[in-house]
C-alpha cells in the first residue's frame, strides 16, 4: 500500500519487523486489536480504511479525546492504541497512564504531528512504546503496530535524534560518580546497545551484525536483564547517563 494520509509522505519512520509471529515463524493466528484514537474524524476513518487492508490487523474502536480513549480502552482492551497527543478534553499523554492502568496489556503508539521534544519525553514517560509523526506512509503504520505487537519501541528517526541529543546533555549536566559498578556487558551487547541507541529494530540490527533476529532479541533481553530495566529505552537512558555508552 503507497498511499498516505493526505499531505503525509514516505517520511522517517521506523521500519518495523514482518508479519510473522514473535519468533519469527507462522503468522500470528488472531489479529493485532487497535483503537485509533484522534480528534479529527476523517483522520480516524482514513486509518480505518488503511488497516482494514491488513488481514493481520482489526480496528476495534476509535476515541475522539483522551477521555473517550480511556473508556474505549477499559471497555475493549485492545492490543495496541494508535493516539494522537494534543487532543481537547484530555490529550493523549494524559491519557496514557490510565490506560495503562485500566488495559495494562495495551501498548501505545502515539501519532502525531508534535515534533516537540517535551512531548517526545512526557510520552515515554507515560508509558508510550512508539512516538511516530503523521508525515508517515500508510503501510509505515502497519508496519509499526505490528513491530510494537512483537515487543519493539518505535520512535520516528529525527525524534530518536533528539531524544540522544537530550540523553548527551543530561551526562553533561551531571559530575555524580557512580557509587555501584554498572553491569559488565559483553562486547556485543555493547554493539547491540549502540544500534538500539540510533533507534533501529531488530531486524536492523540484525542485517547490520549479521546475526539472526532472534539472537538479537536475545541480546536484548541479556541487557535488560543485566541492568535490571524493563524497556529498550530505560536501556538506552541507563548506558548514557552510566557512560556505558558514548555518543559523540
Amino acid at each position: 500500500m503507497a498511499d498516505s494520509f493526505g499531505p503525509m509522505h514516505d517520511g522517517d519512520a521506523v521500519e518495523g519487523v514482518a508479519d510473522t509471529g514473535p519468533d519469527g515463524g507462522a503468522p500470528r493466528k488472531e489479529p493485532i486489536r487497535v483503537l485509533v484514537v484522534d480528534d479529527h474524524a476523517l483522520f480516524r476513518r482514513g486509518l480505518e480504511i488503511v488497516l482494514a487492508a491488513e488481514e493481520d490487523i482489526q480496528v476495534v474502536g476509535e476515541a475522539g479525546d483522551g477521555a473517550e480513549a480511556v473508556d474505549k480502552a477499559a471497555d475493549l482492551l485492545p492490543d495496541i492504541v494508535l493516539m494522537d497527543v494534543r487532543m481537547p478534553k484530555r490529550g493523549g499523554i494524559e491519557a496514557c497512564t490510565s490506560i495503562k492502568e485500566v488495559a495494562p496489556s495495551a501498548k501505545i503508539i502515539m501519532l502525531t504531528i508534535s515534533d516537540e521534544e517535551a512531548d517526545l519525553y512526557e510520552a515515554i514517560k507515560a508509558g508510550a512504546t512508539g512516538y511516530l509523526l503523521k508525515e508517515i506512509s500508510t503501510d509505515e503504520v502497519a508496519t509499526a503496530i505490528r513491530a510494537v505487537a512483537d515487543g519493539q519501541s518505535q520512535i520516528s528517526p529525527s525524534m530518536a535524534s533528539k531524544l540522544l541529543t537530550e540523553f548527551k546533555s543530561m551526562i553533561q549536566r551531571t559530575d555524580e560518580r557512580r557509587l555501584v559498578p554498572a553491569p559488565r556487558l559483553t562486547d556485543r551487547e555493547l554493539e547491540v546497545l549502540k544500534l538500539v541507541a540510533t533507534g533501529m529494530n531488530n531486524r536492523d540490527i540484525a542485517k547490520e551484525l549479521f546475526i539472526s533476529e532472534n539472537t538479537v532479541k536475545n541480546h536484548v533481553r541479556n541487557i535488560l536483564e543485566k541492568l535490571q530495566l524493563h524497556s529498550r529505552m530505560e536501556a538506552v537512558v541507563y548506558a548514557m547517563r552510566e557512560k556505558i555508552l558514548e555518543i559523540r
